[in-house]
């Protein structure tokens, strides 16, 4: 697939010394909270977390299809987390909301950012999750500060996100929505998670759907809908954007693939950092998964057994 002018040096650069613990798992004592079970919280209770949903205590703000808020709240039990606050038009159904809700809260994985409440009182619909200290895999790889994303930190995330999937399809929750940088965080340990936001259809009639991404699957656009494959077709641009740093539109990647121009896509700021073959192994995952005909993509449990030997060294993400 085309020949790379980077190597391997003996020794990588050391990795970014880990984020300051948080307490936003953490007892009186400094001990790890179990993740609590999942439970349906007042809308009293989520204002007097989030201060009244202040715009002070805002993390994220996104969706011009499908609009929601994200606050960071603290709840009675000190535990810090997030709350998502959607559109009032989102969830018609409240008995639909809070049993999709319950169905994803009731799945527990330490690649997810788990789910561990909801609220659906009056034309209020919010969710409640774990809260991840150390930002987004956008922030961190578009939006850098310090320094890039390290190969083997972006081996890692590809790595965690196969896991966490074929964990829901195992659970048999096989459709995952808008899967994209933004749904990836870290947490308090500098480690990649995947949101289970995306586990939520966000559908006026449990049927058609909004979307907020950029590159959507070949089947949406034809089609309103989202299938099992949909994500597979998502995880890919995933991956691009894991190669280059950068948004790159699928069709022009796949154009650079098959003209085995690889450096160009490749993220300069990477030289010196990962080998040949290695990065190979992920373009050509890629150009798998971005397969116009969703029954030529591969399922997830093809995605794990991909990247897992990829993984090399422990790096951890450098906190903000």
């Amino acid at each position: 697939m085309g020949c790379f002018q980077s190597k391997i040096p003996h020794q990588l650069p050391p990795p970014p010394p880990p984020p300051p613990q948080t307490n936003s798992d953490l007892d009186g004592n400094g001990e790890q909270q179990a993740v609590p079970a999942f439970n349906e919280f007042s809308l009293a209770e989520l204002r007097a977390a989030s201060n009244g949903f202040s715009t002070d205590l805002i993390v994220s703000e996104s969706g011009e299809k499908a609009p929601n808020v994200v606050y960071r709240g603290k709840l009675k039990s000190n535990r810090v987390v997030a709350i998502k606050r959607f559109s009032r038009q989102s969830w018609p159904d409240p008995h639909q909301f809070v049993n999709e809700a319950a169905m994803v809260g009731n799945l527990r994985h330490k690649r997810l950012v788990n789910l561990i409440g909801c609220c659906a009182e009056g034309d209020e619909r919010l969710l409640v999750a774990e809260y991840m200290p150390n930002d987004t895999l956008s922030k961190h790889l578009f939006h850098w500060e310090k320094q890039p994303l390290p190969w083997e930190m972006r081996l890692r995330v590809a790595y965690h996100i196969a896991q966490a999937l074929e964990h829901c399809n195992a659970q048999g929750l096989k459709i995952y929505h808008d899967l994209n940088a933004y749904r990836v965080l870290f947490d308090e340990e500098g480690d990649p998670r995947l949101s289970s936001f995306g586990l939520m259809k966000n559908s006026r009639d449990g049927k058609s759907y909004s979307t907020n991404l950029a590159y959507t699957p070949p089947e949406f656009l034809r089609t309103g809908r989202v299938i099992p494959e949909s994500v597979i077709y998502s995880y890919g641009t995933v991956l691009l954007d894991l190669l280059s740093g950068k948004h790159i539109p699928p069709s022009h990647a796949l154009d650079l693939i098959r003209e085995k121009n690889l450096l160009l896509l490749m993220d300069s700021s990477l030289e010196g950092q990962y080998a040949n073959e290695d990065a190979r192994e992920l373009v050509e995952l890629a150009s798998k998964c971005l397969q116009y005909e969703a029954i030529d993509r591969p399922d997830a449990k093809f995605l794990h057994s991909a990247v897992a030997p990829l993984q090399k060294q422990e790096v951890k993400i450098s906190s903000h």
